[in-house]
C-alpha cells in the first residue's frame, strides 16, 4: 500500500503520515514534505525513486508522470488496468494527501506581484487531486487538513473508509480544486480590469451558517469573496450584539453603498436595504441627529453607518432608540461602555469604510436558470455636464442640496423620489411602480407618529427621468423650489414648462441611477 503526500500547508502532515506508516503504508512524498517527514523520523521515499525521473524546473514537474498517475487512476476491479500496471511495473497509490501552493496567501500579501502569484500557481497538486477524487471508489483523497484524524481512524478500524466517506472526500476535493480555479481566473481579471468575463466563475469563502434567510422558512449561510476589497462589509469586525442575520448583512450593505457617496461627516440611517435618513454636517453627533430627524419612524429597528468614529454624544443619542446595527470606522472606549449596554444591538467596526470597489467590481443578480452581470454603478454624476433646463437658475444653496439629494437617490430602490435641504433627507419615496407615487412618498415624509415637517425650499432628487409633469405639480404644491433628475425623456418639455410656470428651477444630470 502506497499513500503520496505533498502539502504546502503542513500541519497535522507529520502525524497523519506516522499513523500511515504505522498501518503499512510507504510514504511517498515531495520536496519540502519530504524534508519534514524524513526530519520527523517518518520512513519517506522520495518521488523521484517512484517515477525514476529527477524533480526538474525548479520544481515545477514532480509528479506529472504515468508511474503516479497511471497508481491513482487505475480501478482496481478492472482487470486491464490492473495487468496493464503489472506490465509497466507501477504500483498503486491507495491514499493521496494534497493541499495546494498558497495562491491565495499570495495574493493577499502587500508585495504581491503578477509574476509572484503566477509562481504560486499550483499544477501537479489539482491533477493529483482531481485524479484521486475521479477513483475515489479505490483511492482514499484528502484536501483539508482537518480531515487527517478522522481517515487516520477509519483505516486503523481495519474496515477501512466507507464509501460514503470516501465520496464525501471526493465531493470535497472538487470543491476546493473549483474554487481554487475561480480564484486564479478573478485575480487574472482584476489585474488587467477586465470585465464581463465570457465564462464567470466565482468562488466563496463560508463564514457562518444564518439561522435562516429574508424569512424564517428559507435556509442561509453567509459567503465572502476570497480576497474582498478593503471597504467590503465582509471585513468588518463585530464588537458587540448576537449573531448577524440575513437582513442586517444585506440592510447593512445597502446603507454602506450610500455612506461612500459622502466625504463629509455623514450618518445613513437603512431600512430593508433603502435609505430612510441620512445627514451631513460639521461632527458625526450633528450628522447623526439629522438622519434621525429625517425620518424617526423608520430608524426604528433599522441600520446606523457613520463615516467617522462614534462619540460619547453620539452613542448616548443613538441609544435612546431601537437599531439593530451600528458600522463605523470605530468607537470610542466611552461610546462602547455606552453602546455595550444594550445587549442586542451588534456593532461592527470597518476600518477602511470609505473605500471604494475596485473600477472592475460585479454587480451579479440570479433569475431563474442563470445569472446578469453588469459593471457596479460606480459613479454619481459629472457636475460639468449638469444643464440647467429651467427660466430660473438654482441657488447655490439648492445646488448643494442636489448633490446631497442625488448621492441618496442613488441608492434608493427605484422608482425613487428623495427631498433634501440643508444637508438632510425630508423625505424618501423607494421602490414604486410610478414616479409619482414616490414623489408623493416622499412629500408626505415620515409615518404617521412623526413629527410634521415643511417642505417649502426643499429640492426634489430623482433618480431617473419624469416622463410626465404630474411629479413637478406635486413638488410645486409642496413649496419645492428646485429639481434635479436625469432629463431625457421624449416629454421633456412638459416638465420643463411645468416648473417655469411655478418658478421651479430644474437641472439635468444626463445620467440615470435605477436600482431594482
Amino acid at each position: 500500500m502506497k499513500a503520496l503526500i505533498s502539502v504546502s500547508d503542513k500541519t497535522g502532515a507529520v502525524s497523519f503520515a506516522g499513523a500511515l506508516a504505522q498501518l503499512g503504508y510507504e510514504i511517498v512524498s515531495t520536496g519540502g514534505t519530504y524534508r519534514a517527514l524524513k526530519d520527523a523520523g517518518v520512513p519517506v521515499v522520495p518521488v523521484a525513486d517512484i517515477t525514476g525521473f529527477p524533480e526538474c524546473l525548479g520544481g515545477r514537474v514532480k509528479t506529472l508522470h504515468p508511474a503516479i498517475h497511471g497508481g491513482i487512476l487505475a480501478m482496481r476491479g478492472n482487470e486491464e488496468h490492473m495487468a496493464q500496471l503489472r506490465g509497466l511495473g507501477i504500483g498503486t497509490i491507495d491514499v493521496v494527501a494534497i493541499n495546494l501552493y498558497p495562491f491565495k496567501e499570495t495574493i493577499l500579501r502587500e508585495d504581491a506581484t503578477l509574476p509572484l502569484a503566477i509562481e504560486n500557481i499550483d499544477i501537479g497538486g489539482p491533477t493529483m487531486l482531481r485524479s484521486a477524487a475521479k477513483n475515489h471508489k479505490d483511492v482514499v483523497v484528502v484536501c483539508d487538513p482537518a480531515d487527517y484524524e478522522a481517515v487516520a481512524a477509519e483505516l486503523k478500524s481495519g474496515t477501512g473508509l466507507s464509501y460514503e466517506a470516501k465520496y464525501r472526500l471526493a465531493l470535497k476535493v472538487f470543491e476546493h480544486t473549483a474554487a481554487y480555479d475561480a480564484m486564479i481566473a478573478e485575480y487574472l481579471r482584476s489585474v488587467k480590469n477586465i470585465p464581463l468575463p465570457d465564462n464567470p466563475t466565482f468562488t466563496y469563502e463560508k463564514i457562518q451558517e444564518l439561522r435562516y434567510g429574508e424569512n424564517p422558512h428559507q435556509r442561509a449561510a453567509y459567503y465572502k469573496e476570497a480576497n474582498p476589497w478593503k471597504g467590503a462589509l465582509t471585513n468588518a469586525l463585530q464588537m458587540h450584539g448576537k449573531e448577524l442575520s440575513f437582513n442586517n448583512i444585506n440592510d447593512t450593505n445597502g446603507a454602506l453603498a450610500c455612506l461612500r457617496e459622502f466625504s463629509e461627516p455623514t450618518v445613513v440611517a437603512a431600512k430593508h436595504a433603502n435609505p430612510c435618513g441620512a445627514g451631513s454636517a460639521k461632527t458625526i453627533a450633528e450628522a447623526y441627529q439629522k438622519a434621525y430627524e429625517a425620518d424617526p419612524v423608520s430608524i426604528f429597528g433599522g441600520v446606523i453607518a457613520a463615516n467617522l468614529p462614534i462619540d460619547k454624544q453620539t452613542a448616548e443619542e443613538i441609544s435612546k432608540i431601537f437599531v439593530e446595527i451600528v458600522i463605523a470606522p470605530g468607537f470610542t472606549d466611552e461610546a462602547l461602555a455606552v453602546l455595550t449596554q444594550k445587549q442586542n444591538i451588534r456593532l461592527l467596526k470597518l476600518a477602511a469604510i470609505e473605500k471604494q470597489a475596485p473600477a472592475c467590481s460585479l454587480d451579479i443578480k440570479k433569475i431563474d436558470g442563470g445569472i446578469l452581470i453588469q459593471g457596479i454603478d460606480s459613479e454619481l454624476f459629472d457636475e460639468a455636464a449638469w444643464k440647467v433646463v429651467t427660466k430660473r437658475q438654482p441657488t447655490a444653496a439648492e445646488i448643494e442640496d442636489m448633490k446631497f439629494g442625488m448621492k441618496v437617490v442613488k441608492h434608493v430602490k427605484s422608482n425613487a423620489i428623495v427631498l433634501a435641504r440643508g444637508g438632510m433627507t425630508l423625505g424618501v419615496g423607494p421602490g414604486q411602480a410610478n414616479r409619482i407615487g414616490a414623489a408623493r412618498i416622499a412629500i408626505a415624509g415620515p409615518a404617521a407618529g412623526g413629527a410634521p415637517r415643511s417642505t417649502a425650499g426643499a429640492v426634489m432628487a430623482s433618480d431617473a427621468f419624469f416622463p410626465f409633469e404630474d411629479c413637478v405639480i406635486a413638488a410645486a404644491e409642496a413649496g419645492i423650489t428646485a429639481i434635479v433628475q436625469p432629463g431625457g425623456s421624449i416629454k421633456d418639455e412638459g416638465s420643463i414648462r411645468a416648473c417655469d410656470e411655478a418658478g421651479i428651477a430644474m437641472v439635468f444630470t444626463g445620467m440615470r441611477h435605477f436600482r431594482h
